[in-house]
């Protein structure tokens, strides 16, 4: 978009002050949950359900090749085991991940731990696409505040500052 000056000598095209932060399949229409914003949401909320049904599959798959494999009883259930604590873990990291900012250290010591329990990733997206937009809330709060800020310090003074401190 380019900038093109109006008859009146001004701007158009570049809003002034901060700008809104596009979420992943939602782009900027959270701000004002248009342009198909509620579409989007019940089609997150679907796709993630079906690629969270369609995982388990396979892991049924990785377990019937462990059976048929005949490798013993606690390798299979340590198998099962780690999916299932991985995938809850996942499942609140990713949970919590909607409502703060996560640490970069942390995110990146747990990307191995986040690749395993892909399915509870999957199954929190979809649950938050129910409510809102996954990271909605967050992103809303921290648009707000700079907002906030940002009409702060446009705003102009009125009168001396210099005799607000005086009074007679």
């Amino acid at each position: 978009m380019s900038d093109e000056k109006t008859s009146t000598g001004t701007v158009t095209g570049t809003p002034a002050g901060p700008r809104p932060e596009p979420l992943r399949f939602f782009g900027t229409t959270w701000v004002e949950h248009d342009r198909g914003y509620t579409g989007r949401r019940i089609g997150v909320a679907a796709g993630s359900l079906a690629a969270a049904a369609a995982s388990c599959l396979v892991l049924r798959f990785a377990y019937q090749g462990l059976a048929i494999a005949d490798i013993g009883t606690p390798v299979t259930v340590m198998v099962v085991v780690m999916f299932a604590v991985c995938s809850a873990l996942a499942f609140r990291h990713t949970s919590e991940a909607f409502t703060k900012r996560p640490d970069p250290g942390r995110q990146a010591s747990l990307r191995g731990l986040l690749t395993i329990g892909f399915v509870g990733s999957l199954l929190a997206y979809c649950l938050r696409s129910l409510s809102e937009a996954p990271g909605e809330k967050l992103h809303r709060e921290e648009y707000e505040s700079a907002k906030e800020q940002y009409a702060r310090r446009t705003t102009r003074r009125t009168g001396n500052p210099s005799k607000k401190g005086r009074r007679s």
